[in-house]
């Protein structure tokens, strides 16, 4: 039978996202712990698989792909058992890669830039970086506007790349229902998928308890 390997850390949303559609498309594989803290990422035998050094890696019979969305949209591909996850037809696919790079190019770097002051020992957060966070949820439940899914009626990867990120986002700002309650539904709807604890939920405690070390103020 053949093995896949990915190699990451659960700290990681990316991560995460692949987790959730490895358990989505009910396909066997071996999780391999990459310490990005103790810096197992840069170790030789690492960077020889990615020279990138980033999280996550998939292994495939010796073929190795990095960023989760690449990965994610190869799994589907491969080893989907329909289309569903990542649609062949072309116009469903552009909507769906057109959340993925939102995520990528906006929703993953307003997350990361509310963490950045902490870990360079700073103890101030900006509240413009809360703001733009808040424009991100304004967004995404603007997606939501006219469908249970971010690209539509059906789950795909662009569902499991947003969930992951926002879980850690919201340990810093809340979802208000009031403002914008497709999104807290949409929200709801994702913890509801049978594997969203195991592959999301229950790997969330590393950034949650390292968050709580930390105090901080907004300003």
């Amino acid at each position: 039978m053949r093995k896949l390997i990915l190699y990451g850390f659960d700290a990681s949303p990316p991560v995460r996202s692949v987790l959730l559609t490895l358990n989505a498309l009910d396909i066997p594989f071996e999780y391999k712990i990459v310490n990005l803290v103790s810096g197992d990422h840069l170790k030789p035998e690492y960077l020889k698989i990615n020279p990138l050094h980033t999280v996550p890696t998939l292994e495939d019979e010796g073929f190795y792909i990095s960023d989760s969305h690449a990965i994610n949209a190869y799994l589907v591909s491969k080893y989907g058992k329909d289309d569903s996850l990542y649609p062949k037809d072309l116009q469903k696919r552009a909507i769906v890669d057109q959340r993925l790079y939102y995520d990528s190019s906006v929703l993953i770097s307003t997350a990361r830039a509310l963490f950045a002051p902490l870990r360079e020992g700073k103890t101030e957060i900006p509240k413009a970086k809360f703001d733009a966070l808040e424009k991100v949820y304004r967004t995404l439940d603007l997606f939501l506007e006219s469908n249970d899914y971010l690209a539509g009626k059906n789950l795909t990867i662009a569902d499991f790349h947003t969930t992951a990120v926002l879980s850690t986002a919201v340990l810093f700002l809340d979802v208000d229902a009031a403002k914008y309650p497709k999104l807290v539904d949409w929200i709801l709807r994702m913890k509801k998928l049978p594997y969203f604890e195991e592959a999301n939920g229950s790997r969330m405690s590393q950034v949650a308890d390292w968050l709580k070390s930390k105090k901080y103020t907004i300003v």
